[in-house]
């Protein structure tokens, strides 16, 4: 039903059309828009069992990545069970394969005793190779605060948490399936100075 009504506007007729709703609608409070769905979890299990001595290292680099994304949790492969990042301890300089690496997929990350004989963290040393698992190359040289600066942040930086950036690039990598259509790069960074 429409009801017009004529209104006088400075010597001109101007008219509004006026059209009855029901009350409920008139009053009804529009809907929430909807969120999309959340970009499913990748999960990608590490093998620590031949790195011997950097066990806590591993676990808190490991809890500063599940800490800070949201898309890609790493966890510790059971016994007897595939790994797709296998970690081991070396006598060298640490070094990983950049990724993204993939559920199935393969990536390795040598902890390197040489880094921590020269005074660096093992914790940053840990969650700075695993992130090149996770897709990061090196930004060197750089700050301290960016986790992928690596050696360039200094023996004294103890940083282990990955900033801003690298958060979102990690996030971008394993985005509604990114990681499963994005090859691993395969190279070996090695991230002594």
């Amino acid at each position: 039903m429409r009801h017009y009504i004529r209104l006088g506007i400075a010597g001109t007729a101007a008219a509004v059309v006026l059209t009855a709703l029901p009350t409920a609608h008139a009053l009804a409070t529009p809907e929430p828009a909807r969120t999309s769905k959340a970009s499913a979890v990748v999960t990608l299990r590490y093998d620590d069992t031949r790195a011997a001595g950097w066990e806590a290292a591993i676990t808190a680099g490991v809890a500063s990545w599940n800490t800070n994304v949201d898309n890609v949790k790493l966890v510790k492969a059971a016994p007897g069970t595939r790994a797709e990042i296998q970690i081991v301890a070396t006598s060298g300089w640490p070094q990983a394969t950049l990724g993204p690496v993939r559920p199935g997929g393969r990536g390795v990350v040598q902890l390197g005793q040489e880094a921590v004989t020269q005074g660096y963290d093992k914790t940053r040393i840990a969650a700075h190779e695993i992130g090149h698992n996770l897709g990061l190359p090196d930004t060197k040289p750089g700050p301290c605060s960016q986790l992928m600066s690596g050696s360039t942040g200094g023996v004294s930086c103890k940083n282990a948490v990955p900033d801003a950036a690298e958060q979102a690039r990690v996030e971008a990598a394993y985005r509604s399936g990114a990681a499963a259509h994005t090859p691993t790069d395969g190279r070996v960074l090695v991230d002594a100075r």
